[in-house]
C-alpha cells in the first residue's frame, strides 16, 4: 500500500518514527512508575519527615530506580521526572524528564538499586533544575532528609535547596547523591509533548500539557495538601 511504499522509500523516516514511538512509551512508563514511587513514599510509616517537608516544597524530582555505581545517560533505570509548584495558583506543573547519575552513589542502606525522591525547597532549586544540567551539591545545596517517626524538629532545621529521600530493598534511609549530575532528556520531553520543548517551556512558561500526567499531578497535589490537577 501507499504507506508501506513511502516507508520503504524513506527508511530514515521510518526509523525515526519507531524511535519516537519508543521514546513516547518510555516517557509514559516513567511517569507511571514515578506515581507508584511517590505513592509508596506517601504511605510508608518511616517517611513522616518526607510528608512534612512536602507541604512546603516548591518542586519534586522522582527517580523510580537509581542503579548503584552507574552513570546512566539515556536509560530508563537512571531517569526521573520533575514537577514544580506554581505558588500563586497553588497547582503543580506537568513533568519534565531527566537522567540522574554519578560515578558512585554510595548507597548507605545496602542494595544495588534505590528509588530516589528529591524535594526542592527553594525557588533557587527550581530554577537550577530548569537548566540543561545541574550538579547536586555543586550548583545547589542538598541534604539527606530525616527518616523515622517523630522527626518534626529535624525537618524544621533543614535549610538546603534540595532534600533527598531514598528506598532500597524495601527499606527507607539515606543515600548520598551529592555530586550527582541531573541532565535533561530532550528526547523524552519531545516525545511526551509532541514537539521540542525545554524544561523552562514546561515548568515556567507552561507551553505544553499531556492528560496522561493527570494521575501523577493529582497524587503530588493531594500529597502536598490540596486536591485536583492542573
Amino acid at each position: 500500500n501507499a504507506l508501506l511504499l513511502s516507508r520503504i522509500s524513506s527508511p530514515g523516516s521510518f526509523c525515526t518514527d519507531i524511535a519516537h514511538a519508543d521514546e513516547l512509551m518510555n516517557a509514559k512508563q516513567l511517569v507511571e512508575k514515578a506515581r507508584m514511587t511517590f505513592d509508596s513514599f506517601m504511605t510508608a510509616r518511616e517517611t513522616e519527615g518526607f510528608r512534612l517537608l512536602l507541604k512546603d516544597a516548591v518542586g519534586i524530582f522522582i527517580a523510580p530506580q537509581i542503579l548503584k555505581g552507574a552513570f546512566i545517560v539515556g536509560a530508563s533505570g537512571g531517569s526521573g521526572v520533575f514537577l514544580a509548584k506554581d505558588t500563586k495558583a497553588g497547582k503543580w506543573t506537568y513533568p519534565s524528564f531527566y537522567t540522574i547519575g554519578e560515578a558512585s552513589f554510595g548507597l548507605q542502606i545496602g542494595g544495588e538499586a534505590s528509588e530516589v525522591v528529591l524535594l526542592v525547597m527553594t525557588q533557587r532549586g527550581v530554577k537550577a533544575l530548569q537548566s540543561s544540567s545541574v550538579k547536586l551539591g555543586g550548583d545547589i545545596g542538598i541534604a539527606v532528609g530525616p527518616v523515622g517517626v517523630g522527626v518534626d524538629a529535624s525537618t524544621a532545621n533543614l535549610s538546603a535547596d534540595i532534600v533527598s529521600y531514598a528506598r532500597s530493598k524495601g527499606l527507607y534511609g539515606g543515600i548520598s547523591v551529592e555530586g550527582a549530575l541531573i541532565k535533561v532528556r530532550e528526547g523524552l520531553n519531545h516525545a511526551y509533548y509532541g514537539k521540542k520543548v525545554t524544561p523552562r517551556d514546561i515548568i515556567a512558561r507552561k507551553k505544553v500539557s499531556n492528560a496522561h500526567a493527570a494521575g501523577l499531578i493529582d497524587a503530588v497535589t493531594k500529597g502536598a495538601g490540596k486536591t485536583g490537577s492542573k
